[in-house]
């Protein structure tokens, strides 16, 4: 019988927060339209903040399921292209981290939450600069150097000096002509 959850975790887990940290921006955005139109600030505020948390959290997973994957792909992958992707979602954490710390100063009254709306607002660009990052590094290391194939069984792909062959089928000739 087959396990509900798959095996490596971390490549399902991690399309949710690279997912939010694109929605984010937009959310916050639409956040203060909304309260520039009449909006009560703390609720329309509230559902920025409540994205920002589901993001850390949805990244702090990420970032621990690919740390106990870490040794299995380290066998096929090196170590520092491991460090650069996994440096970079710390980054992403830590900036969704601060950003949050703002969102949550934007729920309070007056000019101190105007400003921590903005400052979460423009915050949220960088969010989406460092998840493209991290994004971006991780499938380097699936698709250039071959992550991959550390789950890969029998001969579907082999890893050779840190590039990935695999046998080719049949219909490969036919699309090359």
């Amino acid at each position: 019988m087959q396990s509900l959850i798959p095996n490596p975790l971390h490549p399902a887990v991690v399309h949710l927060p690279i997912a939010l940290a694109v929605l984010v921006p937009l959310v916050a955005i639409a956040a203060l339209v909304f309260i520039r139109r009449g909006a009560r600030a703390r609720t329309a505020w509230g559902i920025s903040v409540a994205a920002l948390a589901a993001l850390l959290l949805s990244g702090w997973v990420s970032l621990q399921t690919g740390e106990q994957q870490e040794e299995r792909v380290e066998d096929v992958v090196a170590e520092q292209a491991i460090h650069g992707h996994e440096e970079a979602a710390e980054l992403f954490l830590m900036t969704t981290a601060g950003v949050l710390a703002l969102g949550l100063v934007g729920l309070t009254p007056g000019r101190l939450g105007s400003a921590g709306r903005l400052a979460a607002t423009l915050g949220t660009i960088a969010i989406l600069g460092t998840g493209w990052r991290v994004g971006h590094t991780g499938g380097m290391l699936v698709y250039r150097d071959g992550a991959a194939s550390a789950y890969a069984t029998g001969t579907a792909s082999r890893s050779v000096g840190g590039d990935v062959e695999r046998p080719r089928r049949d219909d490969d000739e036919g699309r090359r002509r």
